[in-house]
């Protein structure tokens, strides 16, 4: 084990559960006491705060672009990473502030890793938050807060990272996580020759699970423990968002939430006194993305991203799936948990279970920083059991990012090394995808669709088709006749045909 390797010395979670909106914590004080947690969970404690030389603060949603839904009218930190910094007594060199997606958690973990090892950075904390449901409580009531914040020094934004959509996309629906995921869905559906309620017991069994471990997880916000049946039927209450999820398989982003992970190497934890006890390896990494835009994806059923970046995650790590011991796939829909383990080949219902927090529909989505929720429940667990290994999956847009980490208290043997992404990536972008047109006119098939409601009110439906005379892909929505709508919701629409025009930028598909 070589001195520069980098590791895992600390992590906590913070989650505000109860709480008056005067008195919670704005969206970097809950980070800061997750960081607080992880300066404790070294054995260290505030010793290490003064040697932490890098902060990386998980971007939160009110800086992200298209979400959340709500416009929280409070003021902001204007430099987070030094915001959580001055909470703990750290003054960090490199202040960097994440850009957009769930994947970063782990991409920037994989990020310090290689950091450290080059030895460019010694000690680092990683910590994200966000407190949408303390924001949303404060404007049901009428209660300003005041959440605006100035710190002096620098600080590097990485911006709102990659482009995930185009105007065209956007104008037609898809761009918003709650309506494209059920595009992915229902291709799946299709792809499997399930039919709809086949395929919403399947649903519900595979969340089932994710919900009874949210039932036992401290740190779950939404834990309750709900049955296949009682996730799969749609109810006033559990009301359907856009089919086929109803309100039960959406990520749940009303939240309260903070988890931070802090980093070394295996020579700077020595010299600090840190007990090897607390050590733990990322044996292995690996990032991938799809074809970014939704319109220019291979198909609607796959995520090839995910298999490459596991597959080179796992060749770096010198393990395969089966010693596994751990796993926490993301898992804001059944699609992202479905396609992840098909990729894998691993069983929806494989005794090791998919999750170790509950998932972000039961333990909470608190926006881009899920992953290092998972990833510090996996610490004390590789701990207990130091010839074990986690892996955790992490992911960005829709199905866009992928970011892998493999995990253990097993040292890592000789160089600590990572291949990188680049090289790789073109795996995915040499697979073949349809032509796409704009402007599509004539006799069309769907290759998938949801039905987007409003209060359990069916409002459009929104169409990916072919031109039935040139296989090119389009977007469209539907007449917003509702009983056309509901009956899109009873039976496969894949393969129904139809006619598609376009008028004035806009495309309007209507089924035979």
């Amino acid at each position: 084990m070589e001195e520069s390797t980098p590791i895992l010395v600390g992590g906590g979670q913070f989650t505000e559960k109860e709480f008056l909106p005067e008195q919670a914590q704005p969206p970097l004080g809950i980070a800061a006491e997750a960081a607080k947690a992880a300066l404790v969970d070294t054995g260290i404690g505030e010793t290490i705060a003064a040697e932490i030389d890098t902060v990386v603060s998980i971007r939160i949603f009110p800086d992200s672009t298209n979400r959340p839904r709500l416009q929280i009218p409070f003021g902001r930190a204007e430099n987070p990473p030094r915001a959580v910094a001055q909470r703990i007594g750290a003054n960090p060199v490199n202040a960097i502030y994440g850009n957009v997606g769930g994947n970063t958690p782990q991409k920037y973990i994989n990020e310090m890793a290689e950091r450290i090892a080059a030895g460019e950075v010694k000690t680092v904390l990683l910590a994200g938050s966000e407190a949408i449901k303390t924001a949303q409580t404060a404007m049901r009531n009428d209660i300003m807060l005041d959440w605006k914040e100035e710190f002096e020094g620098s600080q590097e934004d990485r911006g709102l990272g990659e482009k995930l959509m185009t105007p065209h996309e956007f104008a037609h629906g898809v761009g918003i996580p709650i309506q494209t995921y059920p595009l992915f869905e229902n291709a799946f559906r299709h792809h499997k020759g399930l039919d709809i309620e086949e395929h919403m017991m399947q649903m519900g069994s595979v969340f089932e699970n994710f919900s009874r471990v949210a039932a036992a997880n401290p740190y779950s916000f939404y834990g309750t423990a709900r049955t296949a049946a009682q996730l799969a039927t749609v109810t006033k209450e559990n009301r359907f968002i856009s089919f086929p999820y109803p309100k039960w398989m959406n990520a749940m982003d009303s939240v309260n939430q903070g988890a931070a992970v802090i980093m070394t190497s295996v020579g700077k934890a020595r010299d600090l006194g840190i007990d090897p006890a607390k050590w733990v390896f990322l044996h292995g990494c690996a990032e991938a993305n799809e074809k970014l835009m939704v319109m220019d994806r291979v198909n609607y059923y796959s995520a090839p991203a995910i298999g490459v970046n596991c597959k080179h995650a796992f060749a770096m790590a010198g393990i395969s799936l089966d010693d596994i011991n751990y796993f926490d796939f993301y898992s804001c829909f059944p699609s992202a948990v479905e396609l992840a383990c098909e990729e894998l080949g691993l069983a929806y219902d494989d005794p090791r279970g998919l999750t170790v927090t509950g998932g972000l529909p039961f333990f909470g989505g608190p926006g881009n920083n899920y992953s290092m929720h998972a990833i510090a429940t996996m610490l004390p667990k590789l701990r207990t059991n130091p010839r074990h290994y986690g892996c955790v999956t992490a992911n960005g847009g829709y199905l866009s990012k992928h970011a892998t980490g493999i995990y253990s208290a097993k040292p890592v043997e000789g160089k600590w090394e990572r291949e990188k992404p680049s090289a790789y990536q073109g795996e995915i972008d040499a697979l073949a995808s349809p032509e796409f047109i704009e402007t599509p006119n004539g006799a069309a098939t769907i290759e998938t669709y949801t039905v987007c409601f409003a209060r359990g009110i069916p409002e459009k439906g929104i169409v990916i088709g072919r031109l039935a005379d040139t296989n090119q892909r389009f977007i469209a929505n539907t007449p917003t006749d509702i009983d056309l709508l509901l009956s899109m919701t009873k039976s496969e629409q894949i393969g129904r045909s139809g006619t598609v025009k376009s008028v004035e930028g806009m495309n309007h598909f209507i089924p035979a």
